[in-house]
């Protein structure tokens, strides 16, 4: 079987450091090379762009759609879909991913007379609910990045043959998935920048084949690259006097002759996995990948979540956006609302589009009357407790801890560490504690000798070298609130007080957790809050997560192996993973004793990232809430959110 090539190019006028002064230059100097190489060296290129971006497209160069579709009709050019922006799956709304691509076919047909038959996932981060979506969108299959979901899978040693064709949703849609390869089209970005010469690159290609390897993804990258420098990095690499376009042509022209490939259009190399030989259909994630990206480790899902100028703080008004549209059939709020939810605004974007971008929210906002300041979470709506009635209190006789009982709840706090949980246990759990701290000296590995407390909050200022906590003592108030009874307490921080308090209704089997952090100003590092840890001793392994990753329906992860999000790729990097929880909810226990942590992403679109570290006696597992992490992206300034957590007991 002769070894098939192909390549993808990704066009993308929202690009984050590129002025929108400089788009008609972009068409001239990467999109029409484009459609001339396609048309001059005679290879079904595949084309992926937005629906956004061909309207743009549309308005400053009409004369490129016209060529653009004239290829597509002769078979020189194949359409790859993406949606109406580009904004990132698995951490958007299902209904508002389902509109995305909804207008994003309306404007293919309208402007070209055709729809895709593949779409290419988003920045490549991708959940399994993506392939609900496409399916339902119409979608023959989708092209995803290959290397990070080996990792995801723990095949990244094993030959590539080995990696699965198919990817299964959780709403059961199966999709042959066209993989991409970072390190193939990062070696064709050196060779056409001069960075590496052109005989490795081919030497590269022919160990490749000879490895067994009958697909080859040359490129599934950015078309911006090539004889145009968008200006993101100060060190950026000159262009070449012969010219990228050219360089490119040449290479494409020879790979043939030189390696043994021959080219073949997207759809075609799809057409070879879904009726080939042996086919493998997997989620295509797992616990420690739950959204698997593009690149190395620096492109993780905190990237667009929780870094850049505040991606937190837009995340959440765009879900405040969504509530409000939820229901209505404004189809002109819902385009304005996915632009808003574009990936280019949460990175390295200028600051003048970004002050646009907070225009445009404010005037969506406004328009909708919806509210773009965090406010406030849970104000006091009673008094100074007078009476408990329903209520135990009890202090240990050093007093460092607090019990706090009703007839469904057992809550015990420390006054020594911060009003941190010490233990919770539910009625309908035989009042088995199942979260609470882990105290120094649990586990038998000196790599674990610390407490892990639950209900802390942990500031990190890398570039300072510094630490801050709520590891203080306090003394809280006790508060009678609507139902229930709550302890309250201020803790001074050098960034600013950290009110903290912690709510017990009456009735019910729940506890609510809140954070606000007043008159606090973004800084250069993390902020994680509310972090749960699970007393290992009240569950059977393994452990099953679940959490809504841009679907409809929860995605199920089984904690039978180590998974470690928090985890810095690197000084500049302060996590690799992350859960969407786009619903604001998770879901975790053993099938007999379970819980259920949820919290309002239109207050705050926190990260929830996962840890499960195997150890002796038992397991260590935390969920955090990030507010904020660090990457190249990141820069300080703007309020920090408040977090309210409700953690309640399960059926």
């Amino acid at each position: 079987m002769q070894p098939l090539a192909y390549a993808v190019f990704h066009l993308n006028l929202a690009f984050s450091s590129i002025g929108v002064e400089a788009r008609p230059d972009v068409i001239s100097r990467c999109y029409r090379p484009l459609l001339r190489l396609a048309e001059s060296a005679e290879i079904p290129i595949g084309v992926e762009l937005s629906g956004w971006t061909l309207e743009q497209i549309q308005d400053i160069d009409p004369g490129w759609v016209d060529a653009f579709r004239a290829l597509l009709g002769a078979g020189r050019c194949e359409l790859i879909g993406s949606g109406y922006t580009q904004l990132i799956g698995p951490l958007v709304p299902d209904r508002v991913n389902r509109w995305n691509q909804r207008f994003g076919l309306e404007s293919y047909d309208k402007t070209l007379g055709l729809r895709p038959r593949i779409a290419l996932v988003n920045e490549m981060a991708f959940s399994a609910s993506m392939v609900d979506l496409y399916a339902s969108a119409g979608y023959e299959g989708f092209i995803m990045d290959r290397d990070n979901v080996r990792l995801a899978l723990g095949i990244e040693d094993h030959p590539v043959t080995e990696v699965p064709t198919h990817g299964v949703g959780p709403g059961g849609a199966v999709l042959p998935v066209l993989w991409a390869d970072s390190i193939l089209f990062q070696k064709l970005q050196h060779l056409a920048h001069g960075d590496i010469r052109e005989a490795d690159y081919l030497d590269h290609l022919r160990r490749r084949v000879a490895a067994g390897e009958t697909l080859l993804p040359l490129y599934a990258n950015d078309a911006e690259v090539f004889d145009f420098r968008p200006g993101r990095f100060g060190a950026e690499s000159p262009l070449h006097p012969d010219g990228e376009w050219d360089r490119l042509q040449r290479v494409f022209e020879i790979v043939a002759d030189e390696v043994g490939l021959a080219w073949s259009s997207p759809s075609d190399a799809l057409a070879r996995i879904e009726h080939g030989g042996d086919q493998i259909a997997s989620p295509l994630v797992s616990a420690s990948h739950p959204i698997p990206v593009k690149k190395q480790a620096k492109y993780n899902i905190g990237r667009w979540a929780v870094t850049g100028r505040n991606d937190t703080w837009i995340n959440s008004i765009c879900h405040r956006l969504a509530e409000r549209l939820d229901g209505t059939d404004d189809d002109g709020a819902r385009r304005a609302l996915c632009e808003l939810w574009g990936t280019d605004l949460r990175t390295h974007i200028t600051p003048e589009r970004w002050e646009e971008a907070r225009d445009h929210l404010a005037d969506l906002a406004a328009r909708l009357g919806v509210a773009t300041d965090y406010g406030s979470l849970a104000p006091v709506t009673g008094s100074t407790a007078e009476t408990n009635d329903g209520f135990s209190l009890s202090r240990d006789e050093e007093n460092i801890l607090l019990s706090l009982e009703t007839e469904s709840v057992r809550l015990v706090v420390n006054l020594r560490r911060g009003l941190t949980v010490r233990s919770l246990a539910f009625g309908s759990h035989g009042f088995v504690p199942v979260a609470g701290t882990l105290p120094h000296g649990y586990f038998g590995t000196i790599t674990l000798g610390a407490d892990f407390y639950t209900g802390g909050v942990v500031v990190e200022l890398q570039k300072e070298h510094r630490r801050i906590t709520d590891l203080e003592r306090v003394e809280p108030a006790i508060e009678s609130v609507d139902g229930g009874l709550r302890l309250r307490t201020e803790i001074p921080t050098p960034l600013g007080p950290i009110v903290k308090a912690i709510t017990v209704p009456r009735a019910g089997e729940e506890i609510r957790l809140d954070y606000e952090f007043p008159g606090w100003e973004r800084p250069m590092g993390t902020i994680r809050a509310g972090t749960i840890t699970l007393l290992p001793e009240a569950f059977t392994a393994p452990l099953d997560v679940a959490v809504a990753n841009g679907g409809e329906r929860m995605e199920h992860f089984v904690l039978d192996r180590a998974a470690d999000h928090a985890a810095s790729s690197s000084s500049l990097i302060s996590s690799t993973a992350g859960l969407g929880a786009t619903d604001g909810e998770i879901v975790l226990g053993d099938g007999s004793r379970i819980l259920t942590v949820s919290w309002v992403p239109g207050v705050t679109a926190v990260l929830p990232m996962l840890v499960h570290r195997p150890a002796t006696p038992h397991a260590l597992t935390r969920l955090y809430f990030s507010l904020q992490e660090l990457d190249d992206t990141a820069r300080p300034g703007g309020p920090v959110g408040a977090l309210g957590l409700t953690v309640r007991s399960s059926p």
